[in-house]
């Protein structure tokens, strides 16, 4: 457990006035990031069949929450981490076009989640999915993504500031780029998370590009699932937090495997076993749509835009007591 105290903290909203803000922020935000990326919101399941290989296997060490149902014996069902796989194989199942696509509210148990300020077992986000061409599994469009996403996030400060102005987190004007291999190259002796402090501190907010493989060091910059990013595609959306001096990270998004990524970073991960899955079978045998996507963090958007010093001030799950204690005693209101 790591938990940072900022010093004199001021909430500036009361729990319930923090209630209506994060109702306002959630339904607010979901309908201009539907219009502005061209998403129709489907509704997912909190729960999918081991065997389908549809759940999502973050670095391959987490386990999932998994259960039997009474009429359904011979089955194990996995609570989700996320949809990332789920999404893509909706997009095929429900006929999305090129440029159209999806988003849904999705909610999932990560177990085994390391607590701090901002990290919970109960995870809530925008996943979201669209189909894109062949032709545009490139820089240039996922650069393009992260911007809308930007924009939209930005329109969402003004968005607060204008009903909650005393409460509100200002945000940087612009987003800059950078890949993984950029960042060693430049501070060879930092880990990668302080990299990635030193790199959102300097400029307010970074896409942190092309995370999963290794960098020249022989080392990865952080994991990620060999079967759903292509790792030469995707990146972190991330902020300089200023309440809590650090970075904090909003969205996690990519460009999907094709056949070829996908295979290639099965190997890499020896993970081969995987390929005779379902899921994996279609992308194999291209039954599924070319597809960019990721997750958008609720209650990480919610504690950005409302200057919160911890994620358990807009969302309600389990903390320890001794974290809930020194909470209390410092003004910070876990819900």
């Amino acid at each position: 457990m790591h938990l940072i105290i900022p010093t004199e903290y001021d909430p500036k909203l009361s729990v319930r006035q923090t209630q209506e803000a994060i109702r306002y922020i959630r339904e607010t935000f979901q309908d201009e990031f539907g219009k502005q990326l061209n998403l129709s919101r489907v509704s997912a399941p909190m729960m999918v069949d081991r065997a389908t290989g549809l759940n999502d296997n973050l670095n391959g060490i987490e386990s999932p929450v998994s259960f039997t149902m009474k009429d359904m014996p011979t089955k194990t069902m996995e609570i989700v981490h996320s949809l990332a796989k789920w999404k893509r194989n909706a997009l095929g199942r429900f006929g999305f076009q090129p440029g159209e696509g999806l988003y849904t509210n999705m909610n999932a148990i990560r177990k085994d989640e390391d607590l701090d300020n901002f990290h919970s077992i109960y995870v809530d986000q925008w996943d979201w999915e669209k189909v894109i061409t062949k032709e545009e599994r490139t820089i240039a469009t996922l650069q393009q993504t992260v911007r809308q996403i930007f924009k939209v996030i930005k329109h969402m400060e003004h968005e607060v500031w204008y009903k909650y102005p005393n409460a509100v987190h200002h945000l940087p004007d612009e987003i800059h780029f950078v890949t993984t291999q950029e960042l060693e190259d430049r501070w060879p002796d930092k880990t990668p998370m302080e990299r990635e402090d030193l790199i959102a501190k300097e400029f307010g907010c970074v896409f942190i590009m092309q995370i999963g493989g290794a960098l020249k060091s022989g080392k990865r910059h952080d994991g990620r699932a060999p079967d759903y990013d292509d790792w030469s595609l995707n990146g972190d959306l991330i902020f300089w937090y200023e309440p809590l001096d650090c970075k904090l990270e909003i969205s996690s998004m990519g460009i999907r495997v094709d056949e070829v990524a996908m295979a290639k970073q099965l190997k890499i991960a020896g993970a081969e076993d995987r390929l005779h899955l379902p899921f994996h079978q279609k992308i194999m045998h291209g039954e599924l749509p070319y597809s960019i996507g990721g997750g958008i963090g609720q209650s990480r958007l919610c504690m950005l835009l409302l200057g919160k010093a911890h994620v358990g001030e807009v969302q309600a799950s389990v903390w320890p007591q001794e974290m809930l204690d020194e909470c209390a005693a410092q003004d910070i209101h876990i819900l």
